[in-house]
């Protein structure tokens, strides 16, 4: 009886293919640099705004470090033009926001679920809007205001802002809702559900995190708006305004410390949405 001496075969080597190449570590190394050089490069002046918000500076020029303090977060109200300026910022924020995603909602809605005559104008203008500089949008509310006999103030910069962050919400409403499965409404409705019912249920808790998105970077674009709301604030002062308006005589360190509130609270408002939509995934 012949036997068969079988030994285990040397296993090959892995292809060349997988082996991990040394230009290509170079270059996922070099895009790694590269991304945290622009990282750096965009937060540097946030870092900087909030450092000199603890700068024991004795003079009204807050641009040269002279050391450390705490004084100035017990002085906010100091300059009580400065608090009623970031209220007014705050408030325009809110009631402009809450305006723009209504409405920005609805119109994303009908823009990426129904054809209809005159939507492809509609989806120009929008992204006219977005495209064009904010001195010819400040500029022609200017002229409309004027023209209709309107007078400057609170009220018209809410409105400027409404007009200016409604296409941001509604191409993000319309993004989101062009991506929904239909067959889930067709669903609910076949189950004997209303069509009122199977939008609260069914297509709002879908598009939320669409309307959501929309709406904090309707209040980002309107509390640092700067350029159409000189144009249409009249007598009416904001946080931008009062810092523009201070430069000619020296920015105190309130400034900074009401800056970094405002970036911590945004911050904030982020990593909590963040947080949530992973929870909901």
């Amino acid at each position: 009886m012949t036997t068969i001496d079988v030994t285990e075969a040397p296993v090959a080597d892995a292809p060349a293919a997988r082996r991990p190449r040394g230009g290509r570590r170079l270059g996922d190394r070099l895009l790694f640099g590269y991304v945290w050089l622009i990282l750096i490069w965009l937060f540097l002046p946030i870092a900087v705004m909030i450092v000199f918000g603890f700068n024991d500076t004795q003079s009204k020029s807050n641009v040269t470090w002279q050391g450390f303090t705490l004084k100035w977060w017990g002085r906010l109200d100091e300059y009580p033009e400065l608090l009623a300026a970031v209220r007014n910022s705050v408030l325009i924020a809110l009631l402009s926001t809450v305006i723009t995603t209504l409405l920005g909602t609805l119109m994303g809605l009908a823009l990426g679920r129904y054809r209809f005559r005159g939507q492809g104008a509609t989806n120009l203008v929008m992204f006219a809007a977005i495209a064009s500089p904010e001195l010819v949008m400040g500029a022609s509310l200017l002229s409309l205001f004027i023209s209709v006999g309107v007078q400057t103030g609170f009220a018209t910069v809410v409105v400027a802002h409404v007009l200016f962050s409604l296409s941001f919400v509604a191409i993000t409403v319309r993004a989101r809702v062009i991506g929904l499965d239909r067959s889930i409404e067709e669903a609910a409705r076949d189950l004997g559900a209303s069509t009122w019912i199977t939008f609260w249920r069914i297509t709002f808790p879908m598009i939320l995190p669409g309307v959501v998105s929309g709406a904090l970077l309707a209040f980002a674009l309107s509390i640092d708006d700067f350029v159409i709301t000189q144009f249409t604030s009249g007598a009416t002062q904001t946080f931008p305004l009062w810092i523009w308006g201070a430069t000619r005589i020296g920015v105190p360190p309130q400034v900074n410390i009401l800056g970094t509130l405002i970036f911590a609270v945004g911050v904030a408002i982020a990593v909590v949405n963040t947080v949530t939509a992973r929870r909901r995934t």
